[in-house]
């Protein structure tokens, strides 16, 4: 059986030690990236995608040069120019997930780590490949994009609002 090269190359550094406490974090986000390509209406993006999995203080520091905010956040993105990489196999650009910030938003959502992973990686993909969320349209077109991806992921919806624990009905 011929063998399917994927159309998006995923290459992950860890330069943070914090990741090893999640051993499946790489898989997840391969699976989350492959998943999003599949799930694109129209011809899936070709190239290659750098992954760091870093920590706050890291995040922070790009986040800092790079968008001017002092601050940790959980996933930047950066899209490469058009014309950077071989045309067959460009270069799509740099995602970069701090693990602090990804775990405690977790933690707060009581949500498993590895689906808001999942989440953040989907979302700078999109990124990358031109989604954004300036305005409340491209939003919600992004966060639809994102949803259809994560169902297709056996991810709950990230953008539901958890049910109240008062709504929850007892049997008489």
């Amino acid at each position: 059986m011929p063998r399917i090269r994927p159309t998006v190359l995923v290459e992950i550094v860890a330069p943070s030690r914090l990741w090893r406490q999640q051993k499946d974090a790489r898989t997840t986000v391969r699976r989350a990236i492959a998943t999003a390509c599949a799930g694109l209406a129209g011809e899936s993006p070709r190239g290659i995608v750098a992954v760091a999995l870093t920590d706050d203080a890291g995040i922070r520091i790009l986040n800092r040069d790079w968008r001017g905010r002092d601050a940790a956040t959980n996933v930047l993105s950066f899209p490469a120019p058009a014309s950077v990489g071989d045309p067959d196999r460009p270069n799509l650009g740099d995602i970069a997930i701090a693990y602090e910030t990804v775990a405690r938003e977790a933690e707060e959502a009581g949500k498993p780590f590895a689906h808001h992973l999942a989440h953040l990686a989907v979302h700078g993909f999109l990124h990358l490949i031109g989604f954004d969320h300036e305005d409340d349209a491209e939003a919600e077109r992004m966060e639809q994009q994102e949803r259809d991806i994560l169902a297709a992921l056996s991810i709950p919806d990230p953008y539901a609002a958890p049910e109240p624990a008062h709504a929850i009905k007892h049997s008489p």
